[in-house]
C-alpha cells in the first residue's frame, strides 16, 4: 500500500465522517419531533386548540430542538476529544489496560516488547506504549492521534495464547493502522460518535435515576417523576437513532480498513501463516476476542478482531473470521486447531531474545555501498512500507547492541543518560564541557548513570544510535511535566555547549523532542518552489553531512536540487541549529504530493558519491522522521 496515498484516503474518510454525522444529526432531530409531535397528540389531542403536530412542526420550535440536539452532540464530542487528546494511552486506560514495565521479567510480557520494539525500529516509527489488558479473550488494538502519542494494547488472552509467529502478525496488523492513518481517524471517529451517543446515555441515566427514587419511595409518586421518566424514555428513543447510526458508520468505516491491514501486515513480516493461524486460535478460542471492559463498545472499531457479541451484519465493524482466514490462505479448509488454552511461559532468556539466528554485527554497522543506485530511485516508495528484511535487521541491530544499554533504555532514570550520552560531541573537550553543563541541570541519579554507561556509549556504532532513541522514548514520555521541563533543559545545554553540532546531532536531538512531546504532524498545500530557501538548507546540510570535500559537496547538492527544478545556491558552511529547526518547519508545511520528491531528492544527496554511510543512513531516516515519512531500516540499508 503506498503510504502517501493512504494518508490522503484516511483524510477523505475524515471529510466522509463529518457528512456521515450530519446525516446522523439530521436523524435523530426529526426522531426528537417526532417524540414532541406524540407527545402533544397523547397530551392535548383530544382538545380544542388546533392541530397538535403542526405546533410541533412550528419553525420556532423545530429550531429550538435543532440547536438543542446541536449543542448536545457538539458540547459530548468536545469533551471526549479533550479526554483523549493525551494519545493512546487515554484509550488503553479507559479499557482497563496498564502499561508494561519496560524492565518486566515476565516473559511473555517481554516477548510481546522485543517483538513491539522490533516492529517500530524496523518500520521508522518512535516505538509505542504498551498495555495489556487483563482480558482471557484473544485481542489487541493500536490508538492514538500520532506515531508520538501512539499505545499498543494485547490482551493477557494473546500474549499468553499466541506463538511468537502470531503475535507477531497480530502487531504488525495494528501497525498498519499507525502507518495509513487508520489509528488517527478512529480517534477522531470515537469523539464524534460519542456526541451521537451522549443523548441516549443521559436518558439512561434519567430512567436509573427514576427507578431508583420509586424504589425508595414506594407508591408515593409525583407528577415530577412522571416528567423525568417521560423524558427518560424520549431521549432513550432519540438515542436509539443516534446509537443505530454510530454503530453503522463505525462498521461502514472500519470493515474495509481491516482487509488493508491484513494484507499489510502479511507485506510486512512476508509471513501470511503467521497472521492466519492467529485469527484461527481466535475462533477456536473459548473467549473468542471478547472484551468485558464497561466502555469496551465504545472502541469496537479498534480491535484486531470483533470485540462485542453482539455487532453482526451491517453493525459488524469487522469482516467475518473465516473470510479474513481464507484471503490470507485460500486452501483452508475450515479445520481449527484445538480450543487456545494458555502454553506455560518460555524461559526469560528466549522471550528476550526472540531470534532464530545469531545477530551479523558486521551486516548491521557496515555501509551498503552497493545499494545507492537502488536507494536513490526508491526510498520514496519505501515510506510506511517494512517488510521482512527490515525485520530482520532491526533484530540484528538490537543483539549488536550493548545489552548493558539496552537494560539501560528501560529503565526511567537510565533511559534519560542513554540519550544524554547519544546526543554529546565526539570530541572529548566537548564531551567533557557538555557533561560540565549538566551538573547544574540534570538529576543527580541521571549523571550517576551517564558515567556508569560512559564505556558502552562510547562504543556505539554508527546504526544503533537512532535504535536507542526509539527504545528511549517510552520512558521519556512517562515523564512528569516538571521532570520533562528539567530533561528539555538538559538538552538545549548540551545543544549549546556543543563546539560543531552537526547534522546529525541535529537530527538526533529534533527527534528526541518531538518523540517525547507527541508532536501533532502539521500538513500544508505548499509547494517546493515556495519553500526553496528551507529545502536548500536541508539539502546543503545533507550534502555536508556526507562529504567534507566542498566540491563533492556542491555536486551532491546540484544533482539533488536539479531533479527538484530548484535554482537555490548550495550553501557550503553548516547550518545552525536553529536555522534547520525553521528549514525542517516550513517543509512540514509542503503538500503530502510534494514529499516523496523532497525524499528522493534527499536520497539521491545522500548516495551522490556512490555509497551510503551508516551516519549518512541515520540521518536521512531521523530527518524523514521529523518530516512525518517514516523510513524502513532497508530503505537506507
Amino acid at each position: 500500500m503506498d503510504f502517501f496515498g493512504a494518508q490522503e484516503r484516511a483524510r477523505r474518510l475524515s471529510l466522509w465522517l463529518v457528512v456521515l454525522l450530519i446525516v446522523a444529526v439530521v436523524g435523530m432531530i426529526a426522531a426528537a419531533v417526532a417524540v414532541i409531535a406524540l407527545a402533544m397528540v397523547l397530551i392535548d389531542g383530544g382538545q380544542p386548540g388546533g392541530d397538535p403536530l403542526a405546533r410541533a412542526l412550528d419553525p420556532l420550535l423545530l429550531g429550538g430542538v435543532a440547536f438543542g440536539v446541536l449543542l448536545v452532540v457538539g458540547a459530548g464530542s468536545l469533551a471526549r476529544h479533550l479526554q483523549l487528546r493525551s494519545g493512546g494511552s487515554a484509550v488503553a486506560e479507559a479499557l482497563g489496560g496498564r502499561v508494561i514495565n519496560a524492565a518486566t521479567r515476565d516473559p511473555d510480557e517481554r516477548r510481546l516488547l522485543n517483538v513491539v520494539e522490533e516492529m517500530a525500529i524496523a518500520s521508522g516509527l518512535p516505538v509505542p506504549s504498551t498495555y495489556l489488558l487483563d482480558e482471557p479473550g484473544i485481542n489487541a488494538f493500536a490508538a492514538g492521534h500520532t506515531p508520538q502519542d501512539a499505545a499498543i494494547g494485547v490482551t493477557r488472552g494473546a500474549i499468553r495464547c499466541l506463538t511468537r509467529d502470531e503475535l507477531q502478525g497480530v502487531i504488525a496488523h495494528e501497525f498498519s493502522h499507525v502507518l495509513h492513518g487508520d489509528m488517527r481517524l478512529n480517534m477522531r471517529l470515537i469523539a464524534l460518535l460519542y456526541g451521537i451517543l451522549v443523548i441516549g446515555l443521559v436518558g439512561r441515566m434519567l430512567l436509573r435515576g427514576t427507578a431508583a427514587r420509586r424504589m425508595t419511595r414506594g407508591s408515593r409518586q409525583n407528577n415530577g417523576q412522571v416528567v423525568l421518566l417521560g423524558a427518560g424514555l424520549a431521549l432513550m428513543l432519540v438515542g436509539f437513532v443516534g446509537t443505530v447510526c454510530g454503530n453503522l458508520i463505525k462498521a461502514a468505516v472500519s470493515r474495509q480498513r481491516e482487509f488493508l491491514a491484513d494484507a499489510s501486515a502479511v507485506q510486512y513480516t512476508r509471513n501470511p501463516a503467521g497472521l492466519a493461524d492467529a485469527l484461527k486460535r481466535v475462533a477456536a478460542h473459548a473467549h473468542g476476542s471478547e472484551l468485558h471492559a464497561s466502555r469496551a463498545e465504545e472502541f469496537s472499531h479498534l480491535y484486531f478482531s470483533r470485540g462485542l457479541p453482539g455487532l453482526r451484519g451491517l453493525t459488524a465493524t469487522h469482516p467475518p473470521l473465516a473470510t479474513r482466514i481464507r484471503r490470507l490462505d485460500p486452501a483452508w479448509d475450515g479445520h481449527l486447531p484445538e480450543p487456545s488454552v494458555e502454553r506455560e511461559p518460555e524461559p526469560v532468556a528466549a522471550a528476550a531474545a526472540g531470534l532464530e539466528e545469531p545477530a551479523d554485527q558486521t551486516r548491521a554497522a557496515a555501509p551498503a555501498a552497493g545499494m545507492a543506485p537502488l536507494l536513490a530511485m526508491s526510498v520514496a516508495r519505501r515510506v510506511g512500507e517494512p517488510n521482512d528484511e527490515d525485520l530482520q535487521q532491526a533484530r540484528r541491530v538490537l543483539a549488536g547492541i550493548d545489552p548493558i544499554l539496552l537494560e539501560a533504555a528501560h529503565d526511567p532514570y537510565a533511559a534519560r543518560a542513554v540519550v544524554y550520552g547519544i546526543l554529546m560531541g565526539a570530541e572529548p573537550s566537548s564531551r567533557a564541557r557538555q557533561r560540565e553543563a549538566l551538573v547544574d541541570a540534570a538529576v543527580p541519579e541521571v549523571l550517576v548513570e551517564l558515567d556508569r554507561l560512559a564505556e558502552p556509549l562510547a562504543a556505539v556504532r554508527p546504526g544503533q544510535r537512532l535504535a536507542l532513541i526509539e527504545l528511549c522514548l517510552p520512558m521519556l514520555q512517562q515523564l512528569s511535566v516538571a521532570q520533562y521541563a528539567r530533561f528539555r533543559d538538559c538538552l538545549e545545554r548540551l545543544m549549546a555547549a556543543e563546539d560543531d553540532p552537526g547534522a546529525l546531532q541535529w537530527a538526533l536531538h529534533r527527534l528526541v523532542i518531538s518523540g517525547s512531546e507527541g508532536v501533532v504532524p502539521r500538513r500544508g498545500h505548499r509547494h517546493l518552489a515556495q519553500v526553496e530557501g528551507a529545502v536548500a538548507c536541508l539539502l546543503s546540510s545533507l550534502a555536508l553531512a556526507g562529504s567534507r570535500d566542498e566540491t563533492m559537496a556542491a555536486a551532491a547538492f546540484r544533482q539533488a536540487a536539479d531533479t527538484l527544478g530548484l535554482s537555490a545556491a548550495f550553501a557550503p558552511r553548516p547550518a545552525a541549529p536553529g536555522d534547520l529547526d525553521e528549514a525542517l518547519n516550513h517543509c512540514r508545511q509542503l503538500a503530502e504530493a510534494e514529499r516523496p520528491r523532497l525524499l528522493d531528492a534527499m536520497a539521491r544527496c545522500v548516495a551522490h558519491d556512490g555509497r551510503v554511510h551508516p551516519q549518512e543512513a541515520e540521518l536521512l531516516r531521523a530527518v524523514a522522521w521529523a518530516l512525518d515519512c517514516p523510513l524502513p531500516m532497508s530503505a537506507t540499508d
